[in-house]
């Protein structure tokens, strides 16, 4: 049997009612062969879980990335919470492992489909929200979706500004830009950076984010928007 214990650490999280975390995690094949199951199939809580993923990231990059369009945004959104991505950070914390689940869909590798760790991590997140509020939820999607989060914010929109500000500046002033963290604040736990992108004595531009390489690309988003809107290299 699944070792809620060591789930709810691998979480972050003591369940008030541990009953929603077992829904969260049994797949509809084990009430298919156990029917008399009091606590239900997660597919529910996967609909509910799905909503609150949609809201938590949608307005993270909201606040954290004001120079994005809509458009960007929802191809961010989209890379973060589709279902290859989901199914990666159910395979980081083992969520296969902890999943009650029937005999022949286990036989089939059902533990390590992607389709069953992608809903089961979104029916986790749905307990979670239900279980200790939204706070306490949007902090654990942050935490467990941190690696997929820095890599979307850098790939997801298909720009890499560092390497686009870093050609046009090559080849339109011979110089290579350079960044350099000017602050960071906020806790520990929370810290936001800031970086300004230098060409020789010139600031191109500054940007802040949750990681200091965050905070490049959007100092070089800014950076080539100042080029972009006529600088010429001259101070």
């Amino acid at each position: 049997m699944p070792d809620i214990e060591l789930l709810q650490g691998e979480l972050g999280v003591r369940f008030l009612d541990l009953s929603i975390l077992e829904q969260a995690i049994t797949h509809s094949s084990y009430i298919n062969e156990n029917p008399g199951c009091a606590s239900g199939h997660n597919e529910r809580l996967e609909f509910l879980g799905d909503a609150v993923l949609d809201f938590f990231v949608a307005d993270k990059l909201y606040r954290e990335f004001p120079r994005l369009s809509e458009g960007e945004m929802t191809r961010l959104r989209a890379a973060l919470v589709r279902r290859d991505t989901l199914a990666r950070v159910g395979r980081a914390i083992q969520l296969g492992e902890y999943l009650y689940m029937g005999r022949g869909e286990e036989a089939s590798g059902g533990r390590n489909k992607s389709a069953n760790l992608a809903g089961a991590f979104e029916a986790v997140i749905a307990a979670v929200f239900l279980d200790q509020g939204p706070a306490v939820a949007e902090q654990v999607v942050g935490r467990l979706l941190g690696t997929e989060w820095e890599t979307a914010a850098r790939r997801g929109t298909g720009i890499d500004y560092k390497s686009r500000l870093q050609e046009l500046t090559q080849s339109r002033f011979q110089q290579t830009p350079q960044y350099h963290p000017v602050g960071e604040r906020g806790p520990d736990h929370d810290k936001v950076f800031t970086v300004q992108v230098v060409l020789g004595d010139t600031v191109l531009g500054a940007g802040s984010g949750k990681s200091k390489k965050l905070a490049e690309t959007e100092a070089a988003r800014a950076a080539l928007q100042k080029i972009e809107g006529g600088f010429t290299g001259r101070a």
